[in-house]
């Protein structure tokens, strides 16, 4: 029960793991499915960090949104500079397992991920999604800009109209300005493309808001 609590409760700052100074993934490193690096953002792109807890099912579901024209697999959120993937499932980083989005405004909107988002996991569970337990897997959006801030509130806001309708509770989604994004470990890049009979755990509740 101890140890339960441990991963889901946020550390403080002082308690974070220290680290180190250096990146986790080579760059570059090709992504398996758009074929650039998964650093890079194309010409034209913007850039939104979601969280949902499992970054493997998030990052694949976004992969195949139209409009999107890159992805990679991360942490943010937390304290710890270049994690591990362990010292993340660890809870003594603070981060989040988090996906970086690049996507064309010119084929979609800011507006549009979100409501892929919300309508992908359920953001009302805390330091969880479903059977993943922890700090690591909360609902979150970091945002780059003022108006991607006021957008995600209002959508928020929007969508809780509709959890509520449907009989869930109060949405947790964190929602701030991005902190520094750190780049998964290599074989968590495009994992369920790697291995497309791995564990997929999109979270769905069946509630959407139009």
């Amino acid at each position: 029960m101890l140890f339960s609590k441990m991963k889901t409760t946020l550390i403080e700052p002082a308690q974070a793991l220290r680290g180190r100074d250096r990146a986790v993934l080579v760059n570059p490193t090709f992504h398996d499915v758009f074929g650039i690096p998964v650093q890079q953002v194309p010409v034209g792109s913007e850039v939104a960090y979601l969280a949902l807890g499992c970054f493997w099912g998030a990052e694949k579901l976004y992969w195949n949104t139209p409009g999107v024209t890159n992805t990679a697999a991360g942490y943010a959120g937390g304290y710890t500079p270049n994690p591990t993937y362990e010292e993340v499932c660890s809870a003594r980083t603070g981060h989040t397992e988090i996906v970086k989005v690049s996507y064309d405004p010119a084929k979609t909107s800011y507006e549009a991920l979100l409501k892929v988002f919300f309508e992908n996991h359920n953001p009302t569970q805390g330091m969880r999604q479903g059977n993943d337990v922890g700090t690591q897997y909360r609902s979150a959006i970091y945002t780059t800009s003022e108006e991607q801030l006021a957008i995600a509130q209002r959508v928020r806001d929007d969508f809780q109209v509709a959890f509520t309708r449907s009989g869930f509770g109060q949405i947790t989604t964190e929602i701030k300005p991005v902190p520094e994004f750190f780049y998964a470990e290599d074989y968590h890049q495009q994992y369920l493309d790697k291995n497309p009979f791995g564990y997929c755990p999109v979270h769905a509740t069946g509630v959407t808001c139009n």
